[in-house]
């Protein structure tokens, strides 16, 4: 069964919440349309992918943009993705794609000029693909148990932080990674001294020359896209009914929605997945 669904203003969402807009950015958003892509491979597969297809469908209905959703890796055709502004990658982990072409279409489709969000175990996604991961910024490496900690804003005035408290006290997953790309711009990071202390050791080995904050969350201007990511968002109810969270995410759609401006693929130049980055 194809699973590709256009969600109209009719979509089932339980929790109806209102999202703040910040200043500083004009969206077209009648001209918006986003890929939510969920699929994962083997291995472990989050419970909150459905509430973050609800919440971004949500999103959609409130700010007038189009989303569709799939698992289906055949969508990666540069055909299909010249209609979207971005792709959103939603604790999306392993091989979600099946072949190379799909891999190819997918990195040509940023070179075009598109724009991609990765929430949370996104860090985890395509981790044997060298351009993928620093496309990213880097990939998942491991992280203590679910717990509370505290985030800091790094720069309040980007226009996907705005509004979002300056200390940030989570219940999450405290996420470490590793091959980390030079480039990604931090604009939020976890504090490494607001965790327990129950594997020091791990923490100290994983944190590597990082003491007190680690990074969270980015964006990065790469190979011709735009790319926005957080580390944060395991708990099914951080995409029902934590406000900030879900401002977070949609500021982060936002923001790469307002770098995109067409997606143009002549401009792409890679003619395999692992092609050497210009």
């Amino acid at each position: 069964m194809n699973r590709l669904t256009a969600i109209g203003l009719s979509a089932l969402y339980l929790v109806l919440l209102t999202v703040g807009v910040g200043v500083g950015q004009n969206v077209n958003w009648k001209k918006v349309k986003v890929l939510v892509y969920t699929k994962n491979g083997k291995g472990y597969v989050h419970d909150n992918i459905p509430n973050a297809v609800a919440c971004i469908q949500k999103l959609g209905q409130q700010n007038g943009f189009a989303v569709d959703v799939s698992d289906l890796p055949t969508v990666f055709t540069e055909e299909n993705l010249k209609q979207y502004t971005l792709l959103i990658f939603p604790s999306t982990n392993n091989d979600v794609f099946d072949t190379d072409a799909q891999r190819l279409a997918f990195r040509r489709y940023i070179e075009a000029g598109g724009g991609f969000v990765g929430v949370h175990s996104v860090m985890g996604t395509e981790r044997n693909w060298a351009w993928f991961k620093r496309m990213l910024g880097g990939t998942f490496a491991w992280h203590p148990k679910f717990q509370k900690f505290k985030a800091e804003i790094i720069d309040t005035k980007h226009p996907s932080m705005q509004g979002l408290p300056k200390i940030w006290e989570k219940e999450d997953e405290f996420y470490f990674t590793k091959n980390m790309s030079p480039g990604p711009t931090v604009i939020m990071a976890n504090d490494l001294t607001s965790l327990n202390q129950d594997e020091p050791e791990k923490v100290k080995q994983f944190g590597g020359s990082y003491t007190e904050l680690y990074p969270s969350a980015w964006y990065y201007n790469f190979d011709g896209g735009y790319t926005w990511c957080t580390t944060l968002g395991h708990a099914k109810t951080d995409y029902e009914s934590d406000a900030t969270f879900i401002k977070h995410i949609f500021q982060g759609i936002r923001y790469v929605a307002s770098q995109v401006t067409k997606i143009d693929f002549s401009k792409a130049y890679a003619d395999s997945r692992d092609t050497p980055i210009r």
